[in-house]
C-alpha cells in the first residue's frame, strides 16, 4: 500500500471515530496531496457529502477550474457511481481503491451496488421512475440557448 492509499484509508478509519462512514479520498497530483475529503453525511445531511466529491470541490474552488485532468484519486472504497461520474466529469485520470462494492455490502453498506445494478437497466426498468415531459408551447429552450452561446 502506497502512502497516498494508506491516508485515505486513515482518514476513513478517522471518520468512523467521528461518527462518520468509512470513506476518506486523496486527490494527487505529481506526487503531491492536493486536497482530502472525508463523508461527512453524518455532520451535513448531505447525501452528496462524499469523500471522493468533497475532495473534487475543494480542488476546483482553489484552482477556479472544472478540469483535474492529471490528477489521480485515491479512496479507501470504491466510489460509488455518484462520486464515479463526478470524475469522469472533472477529467480525472486514474482511481485507486481498497474495499470493493462487494466488501461496502458486507459491511452494511450495500446503496452502491445496488444503484450500479440499477443503472444497468433500460430506463424503463429501473427502480427510480424518470418521466420525459417537453417544454410547454412558445417556452425558450435552454439547450438551444446553450448552444446558440
Amino acid at each position: 500500500m502506497d502512502k497516498f492509499m494508506e491516508r485515505a484509508v486513515n482518514l476513513a478509519l478517522e471518520n468512523v471515530r467521528d461518527g462518520g462512514q468509512p470513506f476518506g479520498a486523496v486527490l494527487v497530483k505529481d506526487n503531491d496531496v492536493f486536497t482530502e475529503g472525508v463523508n461527512e453525511l453524518h455532520r451535513t445531511y448531505d447525501v452528496s457529502g462524499h469523500a471522493e466529491l468533497l475532495a473534487i470541490r475543494c480542488a476546483q474552488e482553489q484552482l477556479q477550474t472544472n478540469d483535474l485532468s492529471g490528477y489521480t484519486m485515491y479512496a479507501s472504497g470504491e466510489p460509488c457511481p455518484m462520486c464515479l461520474t463526478a470524475m469522469y466529469f472533472a477529467g480525472i485520470e486514474r482511481v485507486y481503491y481498497c474495499a470493493s462494492v462487494e466488501d461496502a455490502v458486507a459491511a452494511g453498506l450495500g446503496k452502491s451496488k445496488m444503484i450500479y445494478e440499477d443503472l444497468q437497466k433500460v430506463k424503463e426498468d429501473r427502480t427510480l421512475s424518470m418521466v420525459k415531459m417537453p417544454l410547454k408551447e412558445g417556452m425558450e429552450n435552454p439547450m438551444e440557448l446553450w448552444k446558440e452561446r
